[in-house]
């Protein structure tokens, strides 16, 4: 295994830019109660350099995401007054097809609805996967087979939690060798980005251990942040591997300049957001 210290360089966007081709996002996320996970990936993928980001969300939250998220364009998605039901699936895949990547999971709640959804995704979206918290755990221990019928690039960003479950184990397994866990993850399919101190980033050659970030991070709705911060990266056209080292590097200066300025207790996911464009400047 290769072991990586080198963070890549953010894209360099040209003079003609314009926001079609400052890459193309789409956030698959939210459910009633949850409505706070899909604005916060949509504006991390704004605050990571997209140029477009559109929030496919149950439309029974619809108004609440958009006042959340108002640099985002919103599309309703038919839910069952609480979360996605299978026929969302036609939707997302439709949605998807003119994006440069699609990230799905953060408050999607874990209905055989949302397991439909996120299975149907996987087997037939055509562009690359940013798979986070709820799509994760509809998968469980299904996961190595339901992410080898993908036909383009994804990238898992489990917590111990979650990673113990994609892998049928227990937490206190998965922190006892966090690199095997990793190289475990990737073996399945896919990068693997291992969440927690040291967040460690996996394709099944090379390896890298993160060295940013500190404990205030700890708080709801940060891997959300760095979610849509990893699917921007990779619509702005980074190779999947280059853009998880990236964003999470990033992702933790950011929560280290929102500590700089406040302090460790009491930062939330809106500071680091706020952090993240100063972050970026390499």
């Amino acid at each position: 295994m290769d072991r990586v210290r080198e963070v890549p360089k953010p894209p360099v966007r040209p003079v003609d830019a314009h926001k079609g081709t400052a890459g193309l996002v789409l956030v698959v996320a939210g459910s009633r109660g949850m409505a706070g996970a899909a604005a916060l990936v949509g504006n991390g993928a704004l605050r990571g350099g997209a140029g477009l980001v559109k929030i496919a969300t149950p439309d029974v939250i619809l108004d609440t995401v958009a006042a959340l998220a108002p640099c985002c364009t919103l599309a309703p998605l038919p839910d069952d007054g609480t979360s996605l039901v299978r026929e969302a699936a036609d939707g997302v895949l439709r949605l998807a097809k003119d994006r440069h990547s699609l990230a799905i999971g953060p408050g999607l709640g874990q209905t055989d609805g949302v397991a439909a959804v996120v299975t149907a995704v996987l087997a037939r979206a055509v562009v690359p996967i940013v798979l986070d918290a709820d799509a994760l755990n509809v998968l469980g221990r299904h996961a190595a087979v339901v992410l080898k019928s993908a036909h383009v690039p994804v990238i898992v960003t489990p917590h111990p939690g979650e990673a113990a479950r994609l892998l049928g184990q227990t937490v206190k397994q998965v922190q006892g060798d966090r690199e095997a866990s990793a190289a475990a993850l990737a073996a399945v399919g896919a990068v693997a980005v291992l969440k927690g101190h040291g967040t460690i980033v996996c394709d099944g050659r090379r390896l890298y251990v993160n060295q940013t970030g500190n404990p205030g991070m700890a708080t709801a709705g940060s891997g959300d942040v760095m979610t849509g911060l990893l699917a921007a990266l990779v619509a702005s056209g980074m190779e999947p591997f280059d853009a998880a080292v990236l964003a999470v590097w990033a992702h933790g200066r950011a929560g280290d300049l929102a500590a700089e300025r406040l302090g460790i207790l009491g930062l939330t996911a809106l500071d680091i957001l706020d952090c993240l464009p100063q972050a970026l400047r390499l």
